[in-house]
């Protein structure tokens, strides 16, 4: 076919160069006018036609006119009908070569058409064939729909059967019981690695099987049996072993946080019998609250006992209130007074009871501190006590928690049945002790070891305490303020004339108050509370009235004084010691202080120096009323002021120097209340108004200068 077709391209290939050839041959320069260099081309121009239609001639004319070839030609001058005769003689001439050339090649135009007619055969033959090819290929792919769909079914059914093969596996594997698991179970100690391991299938196996029951599996029957007498036997194993771990706690001498936390490491043998045994569970959880319920309990009394015959065996009594007078008496019968030691109202080294580094310190060892002859305060007995039931109590709680697989409300009523009584029993012991307490520091003092040792239970997350601090704090917050207000009624009552001889030196009493008010103080800064602030400021208001009560004893004024001054500046001293420097206590007793300390000045001036005192008040006040002309007329009085101060002021200075120096025992405030220089200031500036500027005697006025340098002979160096 492909032949065929390549030589009927050839044939026609053939003819055509023919034709080209015989129209070059006879091709050439057109005989006409002149000028006329190259051959025109009429394209399409049909002049040989005698057929014509009168109606459209001027048409055709007008058409052939406007044609490019004629306007050519026109233009040019040939002669049309010469033109169309020389056209039509070589069209003849070309038609005769072109006979000549198909009759010279008529054998290969005969030979083309036998090759022409034999491809038309074989493409037909090949027709034949591609139809044949088709109906085929129809067929061909109807069979590949029918296996498309086929192996769609057969994939259906492959997922369909692997998902089967998938669940009746899973089936199978929860039911089949290995040897291996009945050989751990039955033969392997509870304590080797692989009976836990097969405990834990076995747990899956029983789980399993009780879900397929409840869907109705037949198959399950047939493994029910040996499950059983497998699981009866792990109980049976792991009962008899943590009652042996919980009957151990009870030997004597026996550490049973050692084997309490062995028991840990099989804390899945309870959740086993949780799931597959709740009454074996049940009695397992029972003994163990009742034994270390009773362990806990014997442990803490004895510890508690033995803890308390450590504590200083002198302590504070009812009668050692603040008020109490020193020369009071007592029976004949009558423990000595605590009066003469610092420790009832003194915090001293107490409060370190409540520093990070002390708070958690290792607890006490009584027969260690006995051996010793060691003694401690109640403070230091009651944080020993209460970090190892802190500690204890957060171990056991943890313990609980994880052992026993429960959590918030269960939790704490567990931790309550094992922990209970020894709370109980700590509890009965703090309300029979603070009966007869009257310490309020260390009760103060324990006030905020409770309060830290909650802080740090909550940061432990062990909740399971916070009734019990609440309940002490019930305890001890009551029992505070008791003994706070037997101090207030005991300076509220107290008599200064049964006080003995009086002293302007700082009293007993109010040396009492400054020690205890900054100890209390000093302790409520670190955890502030209101409550306290407010008894101390009733206290504080007792002290006060009671200074006042002692200071209206004495007879002179400048006494009173002195007795106040060196009351109120001991107490700010104290105060300031231990307490902030903006704390209501020292702020009140600072303004006390400073309106007394001005008076005295004012008294102890007035003797050599009242005149002087007396025109400088009058002067001032003249001048802010704006009524200083009056001044003119005091000018005789200004002279003998001024001639008598400088005639009598370093005898006067020298007089006062000693009896400041002997009226008060803290040298520096004596030495700070010397004030002359200030008024003598103050003289100075009333001479300077425009009244008294030409006064003659102001040139006997002594020096302020020369007064300063004087007066520092008479400070004391310290």
């Amino acid at each position: 076919m492909a032949a065929a077709a390549t030589m009927a391209a050839a044939a026609r290939e053939l003819v055509l160069r023919a034709g080209t050839s015989d129209m070059d041959e006879e091709e050439g320069p057109l005989e006409g006018g002149p000028g006329l260099q190259e051959p025109l081309q009429l394209g399409e121009l049909d002049i040989t036609s005698n057929e014509f239609i009168l109606d459209e001639v001027d048409v055709h004319i007008q058409a052939n006119l406007e044609d490019e070839l004629v306007k050519e030609a026109l233009k040019t001058g040939v002669d049309l009908r010469h033109y169309s005769k020389q056209v039509e003689l070589e069209l003849q001439q070309i038609e005769q070569k072109s006979i000549r050339d198909y009759i010279q090649e008529s054998e290969n135009i005969a030979s083309l058409h036998n090759q022409i007619t034999a491809c038309d055969a074989v493409l037909e033959r090949m027709e034949q064939m591609l139809g044949a090819f088709q109906s085929d290929l129809s067929s061909i792919s109807s069979e590949i729909r029918t296996l498309q769909e086929q192996s769609g079914a057969m994939n259906i059914r492959l997922r369909n059967r692997q998902a089967v093969r998938g669940k009746l596996g899973e089936l199978v594997d929860g039911l089949v019981v290995p040897s291996a698991l009945v050989t751990a179970i039955l033969e392997a100690p509870v304590t080797e690695p692989r009976f836990l391991e097969q405990l834990q299938e076995l747990d899956a196996k029983a789980a399993a099987v009780r879900e397929q029951e409840a869907r109705g599996t037949a198959a399950c029957a047939d493994v029910r049996g040996v499950l059983d007498r497998l699981r009866v036997k792990a109980v049976t194993k792991i009962r008899e072993f943590i009652l042996q771990k919980i009957y151990s706690f009870r030997k004597p001498m026996t550490n049973y946080q050692i084997p309490q936390t062995a028991l840990l490491k099989y804390r899945f043998f309870y959740q086993f019998l949780l799931g597959n045994e709740r009454a074996t569970a049940k009695e397992i959880r029972d003994e163990y609250v009742e034994t270390l319920s009773k362990i806990y309990l014997s442990y803490y009394r004895s510890y508690l006992g033995r803890l308390m015959k450590v504590q200083y065996e002198e302590v504070a009594e009812k009668d050692d209130l603040m008020g109490v007078e020193d020369t009071a008496k007592k029976g004949f019968f009558s423990k000595p007074s605590l009066r003469s030691r610092n420790t009832i109202f003194t915090l001293g080294t107490r409060g370190s009871v409540i520093s990070p580094t002390e708070l958690e310190a290792p607890i006490l060892v009584p027969h260690t501190a006995q051996r010793g002859e060691q003694r401690y305060p109640f403070e230091a007995l009651f944080r020993s006590q209460h970090y190892a039931l802190l500690d204890n109590s957060c171990r056991e709680y943890l313990f609980i928690c994880e052992f026993f697989v429960v959590s918030g409300p269960a939790a704490h009523d567990l931790f309550h049945a094992v922990m209970g009584r020894t709370l109980n029993m700590t509890l009965k012991h703090l309300e029979s002790y603070l009966a007869d307490c009257y310490d309020a520091i260390a009760v103060f003092l324990c006030i905020h070891i409770v309060l830290r040792f909650r802080n740090i239970a909550a940061k432990r997350d062990v909740p399971a305490l916070d009734r019990y601090w609440e309940q002490v704090l019930a305890l001890l917050w009551p029992r505070f303020e008791l003994i706070l207000e037997m101090n207030v009624q005991s300076v509220r009552s107290t008599d200064p004339q049964r006080l003995g001889g009086l002293d302007t030196r700082p009293h007993y009493i109010t040396r009492r108050y400054a020690e205890f008010s900054s100890a209390l103080v000093s302790i409520n800064q670190t955890i502030p509370n209101e409550r306290t602030m407010q008894l101390l400021g009733q206290l504080q208001g007792e002290v006060e009235n009671f200074v006042l009560r002692v200071a209206a004893e004495f007879s002179s004024r400048k006494e009173q004084l002195i007795f106040l001054i060196n009351n109120y500046d001991m107490m700010l001293g104290v105060l300031m010691e231990r307490a902030a420097d903006d704390s209501k206590e020292v702020e009140s007793f600072q303004q006390l202080l400073n309106a007394r300390t001005q008076e005295f000045i004012e008294e102890l001036l007035s003797p050599p120096f009242g005149g002087l005192v007396a025109f400088v008040k009058e002067a001032e006040a003249l001048i802010e009323r704006g009524q200083a002309e009056r001044l003119r007329g005091e000018e005789a009085r200004v002279t003998q002021l001024i001639r008598g101060f400088g005639s009598s002021w370093k005898s006067s200075v020298e007089s006062l120097s000693q009896d400041v120096m002997r009226s008060f025992t803290n040298f520096r405030n004596g030495t700070s209340i010397i004030q002359l220089i200030q008024l003598y200031h103050r003289f100075h500036r009333v001479l300077s108004q425009p009244q008294l500027r030409a006064l003659p005697a102001r040139a006997e006025l002594i020096n302020i200068h020369h007064l300063m340098v004087e007066l520092k002979k008479h400070k004391p160096n310290f």
